[in-house]
Parts: structure tokens; sequence; C-alpha cells
């Protein structure tokens, strides 16, 4: 028997490839096929859906009353469940890179050239290329960070998990992009477009720039809050230095603690609520970030607090950050010159895109009406008899209504010939059931 199993199992390798009859989970898939064009586009809105919520984490932080911050749990928790929904198909997709079949370099010479279905050829080249950038954006490190990492501390404040939830983001956040784009190149690759339609195309680009508002004013509120949060220490330091007593204590702006006997205390006779006020910040710059607390922005829902977030950032890009009024602070500096540089950036390339895609509706439109026009100017100068000018100009009006200035006989030349007959058969089936039968 256990010869008979070895014989078989020679006789089955020496066998072609195209004659084994390989299981699902051992096949190779075609990089052209339908499977893969179709999870690429689906990953590419899931790609634009782990973009749009991870700036989310910026909301986190909150004023949770007087002089303290806290974290939103709420919010923490919704934001987890979606975020772990899109990992999920981060991880799928490092699974489905790992069976896609790649062209051989060697056999680019003429052709379309050979695909390599070997599974380990392609898991070891897949390894080598973009593997790390595709685990480095997959990995749940926000979720890890938030509900396993902080919590092991032994005081946990709402200043740590800001600055490290921050940190973490920012550094995923770049991967996730180094994914997006090279996909969105692949797409366009295999089937020439990713929208179908103009007006979705154009639709397309102005969601990315939304979400490039949406990451800015995320970004402002959380800079807000962190200014916010620096003037209350400084005015601490400056009270505990003028009073030569340790009253006032850093970890009173921590929500944890609120309700204690000795804040409360230290609350009735402290001046850096007074001090640190956005309405009358004389000892402290705010500057662009006044606005976050002058309008309660701080203060209010997390929808009325996302939308005005939102606005910000949209009004900040197209106004490539003219309206934004800055202090001598570096940071917030540094952040004007940022926003200014991306919103030149973004709304040219948004400008250039939606005209792009407008100019491909209208095109057509405009070379029938140059060739109307020139027909007009053609019968008028060999003085063509009034009746013959009507009937072309009603031939001419026909056959937009038929083609709207599409030229079916050049696209009927580059089909094959079966195909190019069936579609002369379904266009004239019409015209011969109109005839009638002749007994």
């Amino acid at each position: 028997m256990n010869n008979l199993y070895l014989y078989t199992s020679s006789r089955f390798n020496q066998l072609p490839k195209s004659l084994r009859r390989v299981p699902w989970w051992d096949q190779a898939l075609d990089p052209r096929s339908d499977l893969v064009v179709t999870w690429n586009q689906v990953f590419l809105v899931t790609c634009l859906i782990a973009l749009f919520l991870d700036p989310l984490y910026f909301y986190l932080p909150i004023v949770g009353g007087p002089a303290c911050m806290t974290v939103d749990f709420d919010l923490g928790v919704i934001i987890t469940f979606l975020r772990t929904v899109t990992d999920i198909f981060f991880f799928v997709h490092i699974l489905i890179k790992l069976r896609i079949a790649f062209v051989a370099p060697s056999s680019r010479v003429f052709g379309r050239g050979e695909l390599v279905r070997d599974r380990k050829a392609i898991a070891k080249r897949y390894i080598k290329s973009t593997f790390v950038i595709d685990l480095a954006a997959a990995l749940p490190l926000p979720q890890i960070v938030i509900w396993f990492v902080i919590p092991s501390f032994s005081h946990p404040t709402a200043s740590s998990t800001n600055h490290t939830v921050t940190l973490i983001v920012l550094i995923q956040y770049v991967p996730r992009l180094f994914v997006m784009f090279p996909l969105n190149r692949r797409i366009i690759k295999a089937t020439g477009i990713v929208a179908r339609t103009p007006w979705s195309g154009a639709a397309y680009n102005i969601l990315l720039y939304c979400l490039a508002s949406h990451v800015l004013g995320a970004s402002w509120y959380l800079f807000s809050l962190q200014r916010q949060q620096e003037c209350w220490k400084m005015a601490c330091r400056r009270e505990m230095n003028a009073t030569n007593s340790p009253s006032c204590r850093l970890a009173f702006f921590d929500c944890n603690n609120l309700g204690k006997p000795d804040r409360n205390l230290w609350l009735k006779n402290t001046r850096v609520i007074t001090s640190c006020d956005a309405q009358n910040h004389d000892d402290f710059q705010f500057g662009i970030f006044a606005d976050a607390f002058t309008s309660d922005v701080a203060y209010t829902s997390f929808i009325n607090k996302y939308f005005y977030c939102l606005w910000f950032g949209l009004k900040s890009l197209s106004s490539y950050g003219q309206n934004l009024e800055t202090s001598t602070f570096v940071g917030e500096t540094s952040f004007s010159i940022c926003v200014s540089i991306a919103g030149l950036i973004l709304f040219s390339h948004l400008i250039g895109k939606i005209q792009t895609y407008l100019q491909s509706t209208a095109a057509r439109l405009e070379e029938w009406r140059v060739k109307r026009r020139d027909t007009e100017e053609w019968m008028r100068h060999r003085q063509l008899p009034t009746e013959l000018q009507e009937r072309v100009r009603r031939f001419v009006q026909y056959k937009w209504l038929a083609t709207r200035g599409v030229d079916e006989e050049s696209i009927l030349r580059s089909l094959p010939l079966d195909v190019r007959r069936q579609i002369q058969s379904h266009l004239c089936l019409g015209l011969v059931r109109r005839v009638s039968s002749v007994a």
C-alpha cells in the first residue's frame, strides 16, 4: 500500500500544473481576476473608513469638570469596535496578498508576462516587499494601548492617555496611507478607472479633501485641549511659587480626583480657572486655539464638536490658513504653516481633478457643437437650398440623439467579428420588428 501511494504521488507530481486538481485553499489568485479586482475595490472603501476612524481618537479627551480633563469612555468603546472591524479587513487583505500570483520579471519581454503561481515564491516575494507595511497598518495598536497598556499604569491620567494615543495614531496613520494609495493605483491599472462616472470621480476626490479636513479639525481640537492644559499647569506652578505652599497639585487637573476634599478646598481659593479663561487670556496666548473655548467647542456634545471641527478644517484648507491668527508659540506657528502648505497642495489637486472629470463630461457635447457649427458654415458657403439645409440639420440632430456623439463605426471595427455581428443584429432587431409581415 505504501509503495502504491508513493508511486501515485510521484506520477501526480510529474503531471503539468494545468492538469492537476489543486484544492481551493492551495490555489493562487490571478491579479486580473474579477475576485481580486472586486476585493481591491471593497478594501479601498475599508481604507477610507479606517482613515476616517483613526482621527476620532483625538476626540476622546474632554473637559469633564472645572479645571480637569477626562476620557470619553462611551466614545472610546464605539471607536474601538468600529476600528477592530476594519482591522479584520486589513488582516484578510494580508492573507489574500499571500495568494495573489505575480508576473515573473524575466517574462515581461514580450506580451503580458507569465504568472508565477507557486505559493512559496509568492509569499517570499510579498514578505520582502510590502508585508511589513501591511502588518504595521493592520495591528490594533490604539485598542491595545487604551484598554491594556494605560490601565496597567499605577496612576493613569487623561494627559498620559492623550499623548500616548495621539502618538500611536499618528505613527500608524503613515503606513495606512502607504497601503491605500498603491491600492488606488492597482485598481486603475487593472480596470482603467476608480470611478465609473465622471461625477462619481469628482465626488471621490471631494471625499478625500473632506477626509483631510476631518484630520485637520480633529488635530486642532486635540491641540486646543493641550494648550488649555499647559495654561493650567503654568498657572499652577506660578501659584505654588507665589504661596510657597503645595496647595496646587498637577493631579488636580485629572477628573479622577474630582470631588476629593483637598481638591474642593483648592478650587475655592485658586485663580487658575480665571487666569486661563480664553476670553481674557492676557497672561497666556491661546492663538488659533482660543476659538475652541470661546465657542464652547470643548464643552459641547460630540456631534456638535465634530461638525464644528470639520468646518474649521474645511475653512482653513480652503483659505490656505489665511484666516488663522497665530501667537508666537512655536508649535502653533508650525501647525499653521503645515495647514497653509497642505491647503495649497490639496486644494490645487482637488480643483485640477474636478476640472478634468467635469471637462470629460462636456467634451463630447462641445465637439458636437463645433461640428454642427462647421456644418452650418459649410452649407452657407456652398449656398445649398433651404430645403436641403433643413434635411441636413434633421440628420445631424437624429445622429446626435441616436449615438450621443460616439463614433460607433470605430468601436465596432475594434471588436471581434462574432461580437460585431451580434451587436449589429441587436441594433437592427427593432427595425426588423417594425416591418409589417407580408402575407
